[in-house]
């Protein structure tokens, strides 16, 4: 008679599966992909300032290290209207890359994507999660193949972006936030912030609010955690901050050099296209920020807890679409409304509706892209930052009532989520 593993034996079991398939992961990537063809440029200058630092003992800010970053993408300097490929994150972000500099490149480049495709995977779990959504298996085996193969997630990985790891951050807080885990939901948002343009409007939301709501452990813990970044960096490299600075104020300028018709979505509208100029682009960012503003009055003075996950959604489009830069491997945080929306319409219509939702969504991405493809065919026509953004705004303001009503919401001390009635017809 066969024995039963006890749940303890089952648990490492199971970890010790998931840590055989995530090596054969790196090495099969490693020998398909990153020794025969190197790339991921996103993650190379990243790599190439840390390494500097921990290896060559320079600052990755230093003129040395931006040349060894501009050597190992064009093999020369960098000539004019080049993209030079500097740090240009804060300084702890070497920290998160310091595991993979004492190993060739090669490897360390499929290490990363490994990690992007893990932190992809996981957000998505979260994310059924925190709606209570439990698919069964094609539908859960499908949203996770789209976690990673949808365009946006996908180019992330092709360039070794390090916004999917942000993004998980970001789903991790706020996952933590509904379950009551404010210790780790604030040590989350502190590190997302090696991203800094990604959470810039939601972190100052999400203090506010925890403030407000006796949430203190999560303010504590986020300010601890950033503390303890800023501390270690200055510790390192005491002047890093004021080169860093420097390095950002550089950013937009050479970054319209390289890519001239690229920006936030607004500024492509208003300048781009209309030529509005900064006034009128300013104008047209104020036709987004009240309306997030007014969301944000209603949960953290009103305390409408049951319009938080709505007003974050709404906080994070408009993140994006009103940054001095964005970039589409970064809209990777619309799942956070994506799953609600196909939640939704799965519970209304079935499983198959959602499914077909999610593969349209895939196709339309993917092909737009293919499309409108530019010169040496990986740069982005201007359009492809539109129609995500622009339209997931309109669709949150005109569902606000769903969201309000349906959404996870805080009680007093716990969380619950609301269904739909069967002949609920609000979608």
């Amino acid at each position: 008679m066969t024995k039963r593993l006890t749940d303890s034996q089952q648990k490492w079991f199971a970890i010790g599966v998931l840590l055989i398939v995530l090596v054969a992961n790196i090495f099969a990537t490693y020998s398909i992909f990153t020794e025969p063809f190197p790339g991921r440029n996103d993650f190379f200058s990243r790599w190439e300032g840390a390494r500097s630092f921990w290896e060559d003992g320079v600052s990755p800010y230093s003129d040395e290290a931006s040349m060894n970053i501009q050597l190992g993408i064009y093999g020369r300097p960098v000539i004019e209207n080049e993209d030079p490929g500097l740090f240009v994150y804060p300084f702890y972000t070497v920290f998160v890359v310091a595991p993979t500099v004492f190993v060739d490149y090669a490897l360390a480049d499929a290490i990363w994507i490994v990690v992007l495709e893990v932190s992809l995977i996981a957000s998505m779990i979260l994310l059924l999660n925190l709606y209570d959504w439990k698919p069964p298996s094609v539908v859960l085996i499908g949203l996770l193949l789209w976690s990673i193969m949808d365009y946006f997630a996908g180019r992330g990985i092709f360039l070794g972006n390090p916004s999917h790891i942000v993004y998980f951050l970001e789903m991790l807080a706020i996952w933590s936030l509904y379950r009551h885990r404010d210790s780790l939901a604030g040590v989350a948002l502190a590190v997302s912030t090696l991203k800094p343009q990604m959470g810039y409007i939601i972190i100052p939301f999400l203090l506010l609010w925890a403030y407000r709501s006796g949430r203190f452990r999560f303010v504590m813990s986020f300010f601890a955690m950033f503390a303890a970044l800023m501390l270690a960096s200055f510790v390192l490299q005491p002047d890093w901050f004021g080169d860093w600075v420097d390095q950002v104020r550089q950013y937009p300028e050479y970054t319209s050099a390289a890519y001239p018709d690229t920006g936030s979505p607004v500024w492509i509208v208003t300048q781009y296209y209309l030529g509005f100029g900064n006034i009128g682009e300013w104008l047209v960012n104020l036709v987004f920020i009240v309306p997030m503003l007014w969301a944000w009055y209603g949960v953290i003075v009103e305390r409408r807890n049951e319009r938080l996950l709505w007003a974050l959604s709404l906080a994070l489009v408009v993140t994006h679409l009103i940054a001095i830069r964005t970039a589409t491997p970064h809209f990777v945080v619309f799942n956070l409304i994506f799953i609600f929306y196909l939640n939704r319409l799965s519970l209304r219509f079935g499983n198959w509706v959602a499914g077909l939702a999610a593969l349209t969504l895939f196709i339309f991405s993917w092909a737009q892209f293919l499309i409108t493809v530019q010169g040496r065919g990986t740069l982005e026509h201007p359009t492809l930052f539109l129609p995500l953004p622009f339209g997931l705004f309109i669709l949150l303001w005109l569902t606000r009532t769903m969201w309000w009503r349906d959404a996870p919401r805080f009680d007093a001390d716990s969380v619950s989520v609301a269904t739909p009635i069967p002949n609920e017809t609000n979608v």
